[in-house]
């Protein structure tokens, strides 16, 4: 392939040269045209099949190789075949010759373009697969943006050949009327720039944007027909009603309250959603109070000859619960109505796209609103197994209630909630087996990362059962059995307690998208567009049951998009932005990403570059006794640019931060290493990661010279 590219561009080269080089650019001006149009119309009289052949060939190869004279040959289309055969010939050689300079643009630079941009390229690649047709056919219109640019531009894009090709052909046919009826009368063009006069340039901007005038309406009326059975009320008592208090709708009831809106939130359970009562919270506070066992059961590693810890379950759940009360009044209604939203405990159901009943303790409320924001979160997945139900099992909204440790657990699911949960109660003192039908754990990260976690639990105890499927549950006496399946033979793991954690799913029901018809994705989530608009333009959707992530940071992400598009959609609306996404697994070691990770880069097609620091050589980590762990960066082949970020290690999830910023910024690796870090800190580990990038880039032949120029200075 590099050979074949090699070949193409010197061709390219050598014929653009010989151009320049023989002066041949001499011929294709007016005067040239003027005084050579007797000779030509005489030819053509004699050869006419032959005329044809020869002028198109000649307009595609000038056009293909992007050289000056394209527009005096439509003149000359014009003098020599008319207005009707000139426009025929000139369209389709011009729309060849183009599209010609489009495939080879793209066989000559799209993959270097994409390994160097990597999610700029694909932020562009998804609009132009969404309106390519329609920036193609605006630039296509406008005659003062040179057509061999949109040549070379759009062949770096993901846009179809064909449609690149009927695009063009359309959209340059008006400008290639002109011109060709132009040199029809020939005599009468003094020269090239009379040609288009400032009315007809402002016609062909008009007509440019006739396309997006038409998706504007179109659009409009798609809204109407939606909106044809409800009757829209004459005034509304509020401007946004926020369905669900979770991370996301809490966040879109602030950012309402701040834009001075008249805004009510209403949570049928408690104000915080998941996150704050069955999610991040007491997770994190479990986990910590795990982490301290572990490490009084390290004190030997420390120096410290003896220490034991005499604990009660019971009482590490109760803090548990001690630690969301200290959280709670960060989402508390209290709080909220200061802030000035209306705070309504009840159950929400949308009747119209422009009210909203809730069923209160007080009875039943209906509310107009003119927009609508959907923040109802999602709850735990439980799979269809057999027995399951009837032998009792917990979630990760049921766990919390446990006040007897299990003696043993099985927890189903590898990812992030049972990875966290399984080594936190492993701990505890919990026979721990892990159920994952996967190969691995955490299969979303890379192999090296799923396999360093895997040795961790392995050596404090997780038993890890891969690839294995969950067949049924049984139920002898007091003792629960999993039955499971691997490798085509049947395995029984008798258990105390079996703990759910094989995903989250949408709250997608109870609240009237059915009613209203609108649709959910393959994903089971609330189908949204770029807008986070449903099919109802003033309807919101954002969080968990927008999708595509489940995390509360992302939640609170939406949430600004929501709450600012249905406030201010009808002036000016925001695209939703997942470019940089980081996320954490807060196991120990930690795991924390952003942007790409390999497998991901191999599977997309983008070539990339790896830096990989062992955290085992950090000063801060050895003291710490925390020597474990990498941070691994992919960045753009021979640029310090960062694609992605993997750390895996002590705080992990706080250490990503910089290289978020980083990601979002722009930043490369060369400013990141020259930015000062504290020493002893773990925070170290990202410049020397830098560092890792830098040395693989130093200037070799630059460091021989500066070699011989040191001896030199020593005489020797």
């Amino acid at each position: 392939m590099y050979r074949n590219r090699l070949v193409l561009i010197v061709g390219l080269l050598l014929l653009a040269g010989a151009f320049f080089a023989f002066d041949l650019q001499r011929w294709f001006t007016l005067e040239a045209l003027k005084a050579g149009q007797d000779a030509i119309a005489a030819y053509r009289a004699v050869h006419p099949l032959l005329s044809v052949a020869l002028y198109g060939l000649l307009y595609v190869t000038v056009t293909a190789l992007s050289l000056p004279g394209a527009a005096v040959l439509t003149l000359a289309g014009g003098a020599v075949f008319g207005l009707l055969w000139g426009t025929v010939i000139v369209s389709f050689a011009s729309t060849l010759g183009a599209t010609l300079a489009f495939l080879a643009a793209r066989f000559l630079f799209r993959d270097a373009v994409k390994n160097r941009f990597g999610q700029r390229a694909q932020a562009i690649d998804a609009g132009i697969a969404r309106d390519g047709a329609f920036y193609l056919f605006t630039l296509r219109l406008v005659p003062l943006f040179p057509f061999f640019v949109i040549n070379l531009l759009m062949g770096l894009t993901v846009l179809p050949v064909r449609t690149y090709y009927w695009v063009s052909q359309v959209g340059m046919l008006p400008g290639t009327i002109v011109y060709v009826n132009a040199g029809t009368q020939l005599a009468g063009i003094d020269s090239l720039s009379g040609i288009l006069s400032p009315g007809l340039l402002l016609s062909f901007a008009l007509l440019g944007l006739f396309p997006w005038i038409a998706r504007k309406l179109v659009d409009t009326v798609k809204a109407r027909k939606a909106y044809e059975k409800w009757e829209k009320p004459a005034r509304y008592d509020r401007n946004l009603v926020v369905i669900g208090a979770g991370a996301a709708g809490l966040v879109a009831a602030y950012i309402a309250s701040a834009a001075k809106a008249k805004v009510t939130l209403v949570e049928k359970h408690r104000l915080g959603g998941d996150c704050l009562n069955t999610g991040c919270v007491p997770s994190k506070a479990l986990i910590r109070t795990a982490k301290l066992l572990n490490r009084i059961r390290r004190a030997p590693e420390y120096g410290i000859r003896r220490a034991d810890a005499e604990f009660d379950f019971a009482e590490a759940m109760e803090r548990v619960q001690r630690v969301i009360r200290a959280v709670e009044p960060h989402d508390s209604a209290e709080r909220y109505t200061q802030l000035g939203v209306e705070v309504l405990a009840g159950e929400a159901k949308i009747l119209t796209p422009w009210s909203v009943e809730v069923q209160t303790a007080d009875g039943r409320r209906t509310l107009t609103t003119r927009s609508i924001v959907i923040a109802a979160g999602a709850r735990p997945w439980v799979p269809p197994i057999p027995g399951l139900a009837e032998a009792g099992y917990l979630t990760s909204d049921t766990v919390w209630d446990l006040r007897i440790l299990p003696q043993r657990l099985v927890v189903l699911g590898g990812g992030p909630i049972g990875c966290e949960l399984a080594q936190t109660f492993a701990r505890f003192g919990s026979q721990v087996v892990l159920v994952e039908m996967a190969p691995r754990l955490l299969v979303r990260e890379d192999p090296d990362v799923s396999e360093f976690v895997a040795e961790r639990f392995r050596a404090e105890g997780v038993e890890l059962r891969l690839e294995h499927s969950a067949v049924r549950v049984a139920v002898e006496g007091s003792e629960k059995i999993l039955v499971a399946q691997h490798r085509g033979e049947e395995v029984s793991i008798p258990c105390d307690q079996i703990l759910v954690a094989v995903g989250r799913v949408a709250n997608i029901q109870g609240y009237g998208l059915e009613e209203l018809g609108i649709p959910t994705t393959a994903e089971r989530t609330i189908e949204t567009n770029d807008y986070l608009a449903t099919l109802y333009p003033n309807i919101y959707a954002c969080g968990d049951v927008a999708g595509p992530y489940q995390f509360t940071h992302t939640a609170s992400h939406q949430a600004w998009y929501a709450a600012v598009n249905a406030l201010f959609g009808d002036f000016k609306a925001f695209r939703a932005d997942y470019r940089v996404i980081p996320w954490a697994t807060f196991t120990d070691p930690e795991v924390a990403r952003v942007g790409l990770n390999e497998q991901e880069a191999q599977a997309q097609g983008i070539a990339c570059e790896v830096s990989r620091y062992g955290i085992d050589d950090l000063d801060r980590a050895i003291a710490d006794g925390e020597a474990q762990g990498y941070v691994k960066l992919l960045t753009a082949p021979g640029s310090d640019r960062i694609l992605g970020a993997t750390i895996v290690g002590p705080h992990a999830g706080d250490l990503i931060a910089e290289f978020v910023l980083a990601m979002k910024q722009g930043i490369g690796l060369n400013k990141l290493l020259g930015t000062l870090h504290i020493y002893p800190t773990l925070a170290e580990a990202n410049r020397y990661a830098a560092g890792v990038w830098k040395r693989a880039h130093a200037p070799t032949l630059l460091l021989r010279w500066l070699e011989r120029y040191h001896a030199w200075r020593r005489g020797g």
